[in-house]
């Protein structure tokens, strides 16, 4: 078997990467090695940016570096490849609005250039989406708790209504990759998932404030450096650590059920910044300093996924707990402190 990964150097796409080479698959990772998040971080070294890179170099996977936005190169190098992941996005709300561009190049040409290339190479293909398609109007339908809001129903499935609500371009953007793998399974009958993912976190994640914010808290924690949230701190995510999502790609090249899937920790691993924050001071023995800045234009303040249909259809459910996941994340953060520093 060998697996096509775009975005292999970034988080997510890198624990892919690592998943399959180590089941004895041949991985290639196709990253064009942006730096527009990672620049924002506070952190942007090279040695930071290269990281992901050297790691799955020395695992043995095959690295190219190449952008999704240009469909020649990507079909190139995909050709011999028998299934595409696909994790190369521009993922951050704020750089949505500042540079729109950027965003509807990335996540909606990119994305509609993979579903190209899996059909003419007649593969199947697993695309990320997020549940940030669905808008932000759930923000309507909370009560506040002590420390996070709560819903009634907790879980939302597949079927909620989308881009209800204020939006910014990356709404747009993810919502419209996601109605392309849609079409393109309606259309030409192509195998293909779109995963709605909630908060991703795990080891080798360089959180910053705009993208990533479980890795983004432990960072600051280990460091000492203070922690901004943005809003009340009672937002809520079902958080899901990177192997589970590992797991869920899996699960969708075995079962090849294609469709739509929200796929998250569902109930169980939801948790609120503040509770996060909680977790952390458990696990650091020292409580970080938070500073409170005003909500963010276009933020989702409530998502617990509804994960019945990924259960169901692909046999996949998520394994790892928040204590244990960011207890990992810690650790990982403490061997290596050169590289936020």
């Amino acid at each position: 078997m060998k697996v096509f990964v775009t975005g292999g150097c970034g988080f997510l796409g890198s624990h892919v990467c690592e998943f399959y080479i180590r089941r004895g698959a041949e991985v290639v990772s196709y990253d064009n090695m942006t730096k527009h998040e990672l620049a924002r971080t506070g952190f942007g070294s090279e040695k930071t940016r290269n990281y992901n890179w050297d790691f799955l170099k020395d695992l043995g996977v095959i690295m190219v570096k190449g952008d999704i936005r240009n469909f020649e190169e990507l079909l190139d190098h995909a050709s011999d490849c028998d299934y595409i992941v696909h994790t190369a996005a521009q993922p951050a709300m704020t750089i949505s609005w500042e540079d729109p561009a950027l965003d509807i190049t990335t996540n909606v040409i990119g994305t509609f250039n993979v579903l190209e290339a899996a059909r003419k190479l007649k593969i199947p293909v697993a695309c990320c989406a997020t549940v940030h398609v669905y808008g932000n109007k759930i923000n309507e339908t909370l009560k506040e708790g002590e420390k996070r809001y709560i819903r009634d129903p907790e879980g939302i499935d597949e079927d909620y209504p989308t881009l209800q609500g204020t939006l910014t371009p990356l709404h747009a953007s993810k919502a419209a990759g996601d109605v392309y793998v849609k079409t393109y399974i309606d259309t030409y009958g192509l195998e293909a998932a779109s995963f709605r993912l909630t908060g991703i976190y795990g080891t080798r994640q360089l959180g910053g404030e705009d993208h990533g914010w479980v890795a983004n808290f432990a960072i600051r924690s280990v460091l000492g450096w203070p922690i901004t949230l943005f809003g009340t701190g009672k937002q809520v995510r079902d958080i899901i650590y990177a192997t589970d999502v590992c797991e869920a790609f899996d699960a969708f090249y075995k079962t090849r059920k294609s469709g739509i899937y929200n796929i998250g920790g569902g109930s169980a691993t939801a948790i609120s910044l503040l509770e996060c924050i909680d977790i952390l001071e458990d696990l650091n023995g020292k409580r970080p300093e938070v500073n409170f800045e005003p909500d963010r234009h276009g933020d989702l303040r409530y998502f617990i996924c509804d994960i019945a249909k990924a259960t169901r259809e692909l046999g996949w459910e998520p394994k790892i707990a928040p204590q244990e996941g960011i207890g990992k994340l810690i650790d990982w953060i403490k061997d290596n402190k050169d590289l936020f520093t």
